[in-house]
């Protein structure tokens, strides 16, 4: 190498530096700004997810009261017709506790997982498209 090879480089680089830090900045705010887009879809998704679980509540409750007093009536006893939907409430719990990992943990993760695999490849696609 010689001497003239190095002031290329160094005149190149002394050249090119703003060029290259604004391509840089530019970057990490396409970065920061889809990491936000990921972000904002997963949260939209967990707070959908969590009206949907309370609505479920909601809805096991005033079924459990009306079918609580529906054998009530049929049995002429609110201990035998409440307990018995308290026995096949708790049987249901024991059910999905039991099998919580295979009906909820597991599809979950794999969902999640998979919304951000199809955010990301979104975003390059738009990257590449550019």
């Amino acid at each position: 190498m010689d001497m003239g090879e190095h002031e290329t480089l160094g005149s190149f680089t002394k050249s090119n530096k703003n060029l290259l830090k604004k391509y840089l900045q530019t970057r990490l705010e396409i970065f920061k700004l889809s990491s936000i887009r990921v972000v904002s879809k997963i949260m939209g998704y967990l707070v959908w997810l969590l009206i949907s679980t309370i609505l479920f509540f909601l809805i096991a409750i005033f079924a459990g009261l009306t079918l609580g007093f529906w054998l009530s009536k049929l049995l002429s006893s609110y201990v035998l017709g409440f307990g018995i939907v308290l026995i096949c409430m708790l049987a249901l719990f024991g059910f999905l506790a039991m099998f919580r990992k295979i009906l909820f943990v597991n599809p979950f993760i794999k969902m999640i997982i998979a919304r951000i695999a199809k955010e990301l490849d979104i975003v390059k696609k738009e990257h590449l498209d550019k």
